[in-house]
């Protein structure tokens, strides 16, 4: 069974494991976070979209303020500036989604790090493991035992074949998340106009 047996392969191998927990914790946490607003979205519109039809802004209000994600609170906005002409709730709308990108890329670039570095590590892992390697083989002259190097090699390679486990599935979830956030922002641009129109569809 391969072991480590290097103190810097050691310290670089529990490195790469830190790495790939906080890269789980990441991606666990923003697919609840893109789950939670997508099932929630649907229900919210219909219920303002029913409430707004009816002319009754203080109760499209209050389900904004009682079911906080990122469409309603684009839909407060909207709601709270309906007075003003389309353009100008358009760009009311417009900047506050602009403030919700970046709640949207949370730790998605931390993630995208930890997919490149990872490899990285295990490279550097490997490349100072086979450097000890052979300095200790050194130290035994020409009859050294060959099964010593080999060891050693087999062991130092542990790191890089880490590096790369970690990485894959880190790139994965990196581009899903990307494109899921690229998807949303598309989907907040119509809801604009959406909302633009269910505000000013029916007069005051």
């Amino acid at each position: 069974m391969i072991t480590i047996g290097f103190n810097t392969g050691t310290l670089i191998l529990g490195l790469i494991g830190l790495l790939s927990i906080l890269g789980v914790g990441i991606i666990i946490e923003r697919l609840l976070y893109f789950r939670r607003n997508q099932a929630d979205e649907e229900k919210i519109l219909a219920r303002l979209r029913s409430s707004l039809e009816k002319g009754y802004y203080d109760e499209a209000l209050s389900i904004c303020e009682s079911s906080p994600s990122v469409i309603s609170k684009l839909m407060k906005i909207g709601i709270e500036h309906r007075q003003y002409s389309p353009q100008i709730i358009k760009e009311r709308i417009t900047d506050a989604a602009n403030l919700e990108i970046p709640r949207m890329e949370r730790n998605i670039s931390t993630l995208g790090t930890i997919a490149h570095i990872s490899p990285l590590l295990g490279l550097l892992g490997t490349v100072t493991g086979n450097i000890q390697a052979f300095g200790l083989l050194g130290n035994f002259g020409v009859g050294a035992d060959p099964a010593l190097l080999a060891q050693g090699i087999a062991e130092a390679l542990v790191t890089t074949a880490a590096g790369i486990v970690v990485s894959i599935p880190a790139i994965v979830f990196y581009n899903y998340l990307v494109s899921r956030v690229n998807h949303t922002i598309i989907g907040l641009e119509t809801r604009v106009g959406d909302l633009v129109l269910a505000l000013k569809g029916r007069p005051e």
